[in-house]
């Protein structure tokens, strides 16, 4: 189904690079033009939808679309809200701005004042609401549940890696301090001496500014004797990544701070055990320890190791926290759901 060229909705994405947000712009508007006049403002997504600017977006909207009395306007970072401002506020263009807020900590002054002038505020989590007195409604995130869907084997999945090992432990993101990467390996170099069947990747891509990071990571992966069973992947393409988490029984996420962590979500709807420390959403995703996957301290490498090696023994644990961990998203965690608490949000304004 096309963009419409009369949008009721305009969804933003103004960020060349790919991020959490890119993804879950690229996840939600092919869905989302199925539901609504829908339009898109943004760099092309990875699934081949193409964007208006600015400019042309400010264009169509200085009239209200058709049976509406004006426009919606889908805004998820500062610079967007601070475009949606100006055109509402200074331009007087016919646009209502919906602004979704992940982060789980107080924003600075600037960004609470953006989101004072929404007219809505979507939060992804109870705990980002805690920090926006303005939320309209909490819509968690949501997975394509069609993209990531669990293998009919995973040990086979495993086998066609190449890699060493019969089954596999990963992280993904990106290689930097604050994702967790160096917890990881440090946990990783304590915990492959005990599971000699399991290989671990980090797919992820470090950024110049962490590449001395990245390297210093390999010199400790060497130093430790586990070149081999420590494989930093790099950056995995986009349409690729669903192979990798089909791929692993086991799924880490341990930052050190997220606002909401899609990556142990989209690898659960593969059919891995999430293994998370206690920051994003991973304690809705894993709210029962032990049964849909484990929870350990940010920065807690040797806790992380001493949780891989529980899920672990024997490996078939791991198999049932990965079922445990798919239902949890399949019912509480689609991307249906996700698009249907938006829409909600969308129906109150224009029903206002």
């Amino acid at each position: 189904m096309p963009l419409s060229p009369d949008p009721e909705v305009i969804v933003f994405n103004l960020k060349e690079r790919y991020t959490g947000v890119s993804a879950t712009v690229n996840a939600l508007v092919p869905l989302q033009m199925s539901q609504w006049r829908l339009g898109y403002c943004g760099t092309t997504l990875s699934n081949g939808v193409t964007g208006m600017s600015l400019k042309q977006a400010i264009a169509l909207s200085r009239e209200a679309p058709q049976d509406r009395a004006f426009r919606i306007w889908h805004v998820r970072r500062d610079h967007e809200m601070m475009a949606g401002l100006w055109a509402r506020d200074v331009l007087r263009l016919p646009i209502r701005l919906v602004f979704t807020s992940a982060a789980q900590h107080r924003h600075g002054w600037f960004p609470r004042w953006l989101i004072s002038r929404m007219n809505a505020v979507i939060s992804t989590t109870p705990k980002a609401a805690s920090f926006v007195p303005n939320t309209t409604a909490v819509v968690p995130h949501g997975i394509d549940l069609t993209r990531f869907s669990p293998p009919r084997d995973k040990l086979a999945a495993w086998a066609s890696s190449g890699l060493p090992g019969r089954y596999g432990i990963g992280t993904f993101g990106r290689v930097r301090p604050d994702k967790g990467s160096d917890v990881f390996v440090d946990a990783m170099i304590a915990a492959l001496p005990q599971l000699p069947e399991a290989t671990a990747v980090i797919a992820g891509l470090a950024q110049a500014k962490h590449q001395a990071f990245e390297a210093s990571l390999r010199t400790k992966i060497a130093a430790a004797g586990l070149s081999d069973r420590i494989v930093l992947l790099g950056e995995v393409p986009a349409a690729q990544v669903h192979e990798w988490y089909q791929r692993c029984l086991v799924c880490i996420a341990c930052p050190r701070y997220e606002p909401f962590g899609l990556t142990p979500f989209e690898a659960a709807a593969s059919g891995c055990a999430p293994i998370c420390s206690r920051t994003g959403a991973f304690e809705e995703l894993v709210d029962q320890p032990g049964h849909n996957g484990l929870l350990v301290d940010t920065g807690d490498a040797s806790g992380l190791a001493r949780a891989v090696l529980d899920m672990l023994s024997p490996p078939e644990r791991a198999r049932a926290m990965g079922q445990a961990a798919l239902d949890r998203v399949t019912r509480q965690f689609s991307l249906q759901r996700e698009a249907e608490g938006i829409g909600h949000v969308y129906r109150q304004m224009f029903d206002a």
